[in-house]
């Protein structure tokens, strides 16, 4: 939409706040020969990172979906696929960052009793696939979510 020569263009209309499930990155998880070897976080995030949930992928596998948060590395918002596995805490809040929402695809979340019913999923969805992922006992010690004795605050 341009105006006249010399004017300034139109401000972007402010988003609205929409109901989104949020999610932290587990800050030890398995990885290697039977999970005996541990690395902190994710590739993308660092252990203990908010992330929001803007789309699941029920197709592409049982524990997928897309997750929007500050980068590891450069800390600018990203958007990637992962693992329900690699996240804890599922919570339903209510999101205002304009980064979040422009990367949010339709309809997700659009109301609180939806995003948390969303929520307790994803908790359960996670919970099993970080069971079933390795298929072995826990190493020990341990440091994985399951086995860390502190609690996520």
């Amino acid at each position: 939409m341009s105006g006249p020569p010399g004017s300034r263009p139109s401000e972007p209309r402010p988003l609205e706040p929409r109901w989104l499930v949020t999610a932290t990155v587990v800050r030890w998880r398995r990885y290697g020969d039977l999970g005996r070897e541990f690395r902190p976080g994710t590739k993308a995030y660092r252990g203990g990172a908010r992330v929001y949930v803007v789309d699941t992928h029920p197709g592409a596998g049982h524990g997928q979906l897309t997750a929007v948060g500050h980068a590891r590395r450069t800390g600018r918002w990203i958007a990637i696929d992962m693992g329900t596995r690699q996240l804890h805490t599922f919570r339903a809040r209510l999101v205002y960052a304009p980064a979040v929402l422009r990367r949010c695809p339709g309809q997700v979340g659009a109301t609180r009793e939806e995003a948390e019913e969303l929520a307790g999923l994803l908790e359960r969805v996670a919970r099993e696939e970080r069971h079933a992922h390795h298929g072995a006992p826990h190493p020990d010690p341990c440091l994985c979510h399951e086995c860390s004795p502190v609690t996520p605050g």
